[in-house]
């Protein structure tokens, strides 16, 4: 018998002393004593469902089959305009940092810059040892509260970047059938939408089942566009199945460390104070060490 049966099997005696417990409750001379003692059995028991739960995620963690894997890395620009776009580069540069210091590489699949050279849009792939394990914590609304430099008042303004980490799918992984897609061809446009190539080279994926859709416009050649393209598609196919098995999760892990989804808040970077805040662990450290990309001991902290 494991440690986790053994923690089941406490907390189900738990619950069967606290249903008689509640019996004696209406007896009017045990009642303070009865309540007293089912106030302590609770607390035991939530001590003990908390402990279930880390260990479960622990395992879960441990045991995932794409801990190993590679990452398709999702950052888009949200609420706050062109402050929210510089602030996705900032992101990049982060990860990218990172990614140096851990000896990985990073591999740029499809990319959408605004028009002072931040991104509305990026997605890349990031290839090395552990990098789902490391990194698989980070989707989820990144918030920036500072000056932008078009801010003549110095007025302190909120933007938002949502980010998204999927495991890169396997070749043979998912199975698509070519009478499932809807291919098209157009030319590369940069910043407002200007066009950068004299070709249609840029590719449009667009998956008829599930109306996901793909574009990729980084490569001169259709050719290597559409293969980037069908990779993204791909982890974005097996990540769809992964979510309608996140059900199986306990609600208890996904107060600990949150969903990634990608409307949850999990992280403020306060330039005023010089400070970052990682909402879901109540973590805070030095703004600056974290933008360049010293992240190891916020990921300890989150797993």
């Amino acid at each position: 018998m494991d440690y986790s049966q053994i923690l089941k099997i406490n907390i189900e005696s738990l619950n069967f002393q606290i249903k008689e417990l509640k019996k004696l409750c209406e007896d009017k001379e045990m009642l303070p004593l009865a309540k007293e003692e089912i106030e302590k059995l609770k607390s035991e028991k939530a001590a003990l469902e908390k402990e279930l739960s880390l260990k479960e995620a622990k395992e879960n963690r441990e045991d995932s089959a794409f801990q190993h894997r590679n990452i398709i890395m999702e950052i888009r620009a949200g609420t706050g305009g062109e402050e929210a776009a510089l602030f996705a580069a900032d992101l990049f540069r982060m990860y990218n940092r990172f990614a140096e210091k851990k000896g990985w590489k990073i591999e740029p699949l499809d990319t959408h810059i605004s028009e002072k050279g931040g991104f509305k849009q990026i997605v890349f792939c990031i290839k090395g040892k552990n990098v789902y394990q490391k990194l698989q914590y980070e989707s989820g609304v990144h918030r920036v509260q500072r000056v932008p430099k078009t801010e003549a008042r110095g007025r302190i303004h909120t933007s938002a970047v949502s980010v998204y980490v999927m495991p890169e799918a396997e070749d043979l992984e998912m199975n698509i059938k070519p009478e499932d897609l809807k291919i098209d061809v157009f030319r590369s446009s940069g910043p407002g939408g200007q066009s950068v190539n004299t070709t249609d080279s840029a590719v449009r994926i667009t998956h008829l089942p599930t109306q996901i859709v793909v574009t990729c416009q980084d490569e001169r050649s259709q050719y290597k566009n559409k293969l980037k393209a069908m990779r993204v598609l791909k982890t974005r196919l097996l990540d769809k199945l992964n979510k309608e098995k996140e059900g199986e999760i306990s609600q208890q892990r996904r107060e600990k460390i949150g969903r990634g989804d990608r409307s949850e808040k999990i992280r403020t970077y306060n330039f005023p104070q010089q400070r970052v805040t990682d909402h879901r662990i109540n973590f805070k450290t030095n703004l600056n060490t974290i933008l360049e990309g010293n992240l190891e001991t916020l990921f300890e902290k989150l797993n």
